[in-house]
């Protein structure tokens, strides 16, 4: 089986994820500068067979497009472009990054690493992994 890899879309970092080949544990991989998003992506499926890309849908509470939908939008565009073989899907992240946020302050992790935005991100790229997953299953 192949990968499937979620991303957590930011307008400067960007959360990875992906499973295992068996698609059955998610796990943070990378966050990385958004920017350099497509060259870490098209470096990575050189390397790896991944068949999904799941992506963070950001929606306000009232189930309307965030601030930053728009970008995610054409992000998703230039993926199907890009790859075309690679099934592209979009699910709901709210409350990710908030989850991320607390499960952090409870990891004993120091105060200095907790306030890593960069952990919180690739935390929140697994939730969204994780909750794709588990509709699958």
């Amino acid at each position: 089986m192949a990968r499937i890899l979620a991303i957590d879309y930011g307008l400067k970092r960007t959360g990875i994820a992906v499973t295992d080949p068996l698609q059955i544990i998610a796990t943070g991989l990378e966050t990385i500068e958004s920017s350099k998003l497509q060259m870490f992506l098209s470096d990575y499926f050189r390397k790896e067979d991944v068949e999904c890309i799941v992506v963070g849908d950001p929606k306000n509470l009232d189930n309307t497009p965030s601030e930053i939908s728009m970008e995610v939008y054409r992000m998703i565009a230039e993926l199907n472009k890009n790859y075309p073989d690679k099934r592209v899907i979009c699910i709901d992240e709210r409350f990710t990054s908030r989850i991320a946020q607390n499960t952090i302050a409870h990891s004993g992790l120091r105060k200095k690493a907790r306030r890593d935005k960069s952990l919180i991100d690739k935390i929140s790229a697994v939730l969204i992994l994780q909750g794709y997953l588990d509709t699958i299953k």
